[in-house]
């Protein structure tokens, strides 16, 4: 038998098996374990339709109830529905007045209508997300009270900042803009808090400059009027020497010594005297009244130069621009933005099918697994 077997190689191997057993043994063919694991994992479109058809009226009623409340849950009854405004706006690229309107060498990048940059887009979105945007907004529109935060509560600022946060929010666009959005149930809120906010980023970021810019100009301004006195106590010098007959060193020395020769030809005396005695004053103070003369020239041009920045500082300090353009300013919605009741509901039916789908996959499997121990 076992010779035939060798010759024949359809035979099957498990009857090859059977026929090298003892006689005493019961004969037995073990099943191949792929073909047992195909098929317990044969789990084809076929058997899926099947499988539902057994199972419709369970799937289908935990369905429904599933859509029913999801469409009821997300009512207003149960979920106050948010509206949405928003401000679209592009920062500016310049922040000193004076360099873009006065200074003499200011570039052609500093242009007071180019709008600004990266950089400029993310200095904007720093400031939106301070403090004292946010407090403002909080104090002006009560945000603690309509957004029925408990006040006894020790956290109530923590929970306060999460409603902020999850309300109100802030981010640049791929154009280089900035977007604010507020979320709100009432849409006149939603729309005033997010103008409100717009206005505000100038508020906060002129103030900041201001106060930087009015150090500036306390500091231009002591420099400048210092130099001013200065040069004041120079001239009042230079009065006094030319009360003491300096009045042009250089001219009135060669006028002098013309003089001088000319009354030697002619012999006059009193004259000589009269033009040594005056030689004497300017020999003794000429160089002062040289010395004075070019250091108030040279502090002159100085004070011109610190006029300038002196007046460049006061315009930062005292005048303010725009630091942004707007392109969207928020409006009153027509339609609210959350929450989105179909897509609830889809996602709600959804899930309840294919989680109601795996229960009864598990609960067939362990009926199955319970018959065969059962059995065994």
């Amino acid at each position: 038998m076992w010779l035939c077997a060798l010759q024949n190689p359809t035979v099957d191997k498990f009857q090859t098996v059977s026929t090298f057993a003892s006689p005493n043994i019961r004969h037995r063919t073990y099943p191949n374990m792929a073909q047992q694991q195909n098929q317990e994992f044969n789990f084809d479109s076929t058997n899926f339709i099947l499988f539902l058809s057994k199972w419709k009226k369970p799937l289908a009623i935990l369905t429904i109830v599933a859509i029913v409340a999801s469409a009821l849950f997300s009512s207003p009854y149960f979920i106050k529905p948010k509206f949405k405004s928003t401000v679209i706006l592009f920062p500016a690229n310049t922040n000193s007045i004076s360099k873009v309107l006065i200074a003499e060498n200011s570039s052609a990048k500093e242009d007071i209508m180019q709008f600004g940059e990266e950089e400029q887009a993310e200095q904007l979105l720093q400031i939106l997300n301070s403090d004292e945007i946010r407090n403002r907004i909080i104090s002006k529109y009560q945000l603690m009270t309509h957004y029925d935060i408990d006040t006894t509560s020790p956290y109530k600022n923590t929970l306060l900042q999460k409603e902020y946060e999850s309300n109100i929010g802030y981010s640049r666009t791929e154009f280089m803009s900035v977007e604010i959005e507020v979320m709100d149930t009432d849409p006149q809120l939603a729309a005033d808090m997010a103008n409100d906010i717009a206005s505000l980023l100038d508020t906060v970021k002129n103030r900041m400059q201001k106060e930087r810019a009015f150090k500036g100009m306390k500091i231009a301004e002591a420099e400048y009027f210092d130099l001013k006195n200065y040069i004041k106590g120079l001239e009042d010098s230079m009065d006094v020497l030319r009360s003491l007959g300096v009045n042009d060193y250089e001219s009135q020395v060669e006028r002098l010594y013309e003089a001088y020769g000319k009354a030697q030809l002619e012999g006059k005396t009193q004259v000589i005297e009269k033009i040594e005695a005056q030689l004497k004053i300017v020999s003794k103070y000429g160089g002062a009244y040289v010395s004075i003369r070019d250091l108030i020239e040279n502090e002159k041009k100085q004070v011109t130069h610190l006029r300038a920045k002196y007046h460049e500082a006061k315009v930062d300090a005292e005048q303010t621009l725009p630091n942004k353009f707007i392109v969207n300013n928020g409006t009153k919605a027509e339609k609210k933005t959350y929450p989105i009741r179909w897509l609830i509901v889809l996602v709600s039916a959804f899930s309840t099918f294919i989680m109601s789908v795996l229960a009864i996959v598990m609960y067939e499997k362990y009926q199955s697994i319970k018959g065969g121990s059962n059995n065994e």
